[in-house]
């Protein structure tokens, strides 16, 4: 796995900070992240649309074997969100305090550090979910 370039996170800051997708302005579908085109009608125009930090866990795994940059986090969970309003994320389920994840599990989305690149490296923050 390779590190976003800190250009590549610059450009990002909107969708991955404020939890901003896009609403497809010809069928109102919610998109996260955004897109050129909309998967569902193939229109093209979307106007900014924030999303909600709450949601329910819609699938999930548990990785044991992880790329370079997580080997120390192993074993950790990834989780499909679908978010209240709209939109759908992969992000981490994390702080399960003698619980169990389950499909539907209600989460609410935190901002917090998820990789450093090298000890001096850009660090890169994002949405892990807890449960609600």
């Amino acid at each position: 796995m390779t590190t976003p370039s800190a250009a590549r996170l610059t450009r990002e800051y909107p969708a991955r900070y404020r939890l901003e997708g896009a609403r497809c302005l010809a069928c109102g579908e919610i998109l996260y992240p955004r897109r050129l085109v909309c998967p569902a009608c193939g229109a093209r125009e979307f106007a900014v649309h924030r999303l909600s930090s709450h949601g329910v866990v819609k699938t999930f795994t548990v990785i044991h074997v992880a790329g370079s940059a997580f080997k120390h986090q192993v074993p950790y969970i990834l989780a499909v969100v679908a978010l209240e309003g709209g939109g759908t994320l992969t992000c981490e389920l994390t702080d399960l305090v003698d619980q169990q994840p389950e499909i539907g599990m209600p989460v609410e989305l935190q901002f917090r550090r998820i990789q450093e690149d090298g000890e001096a490296g850009v660090i890169a923050y994002g949405h892990k979910a807890v449960p609600r």
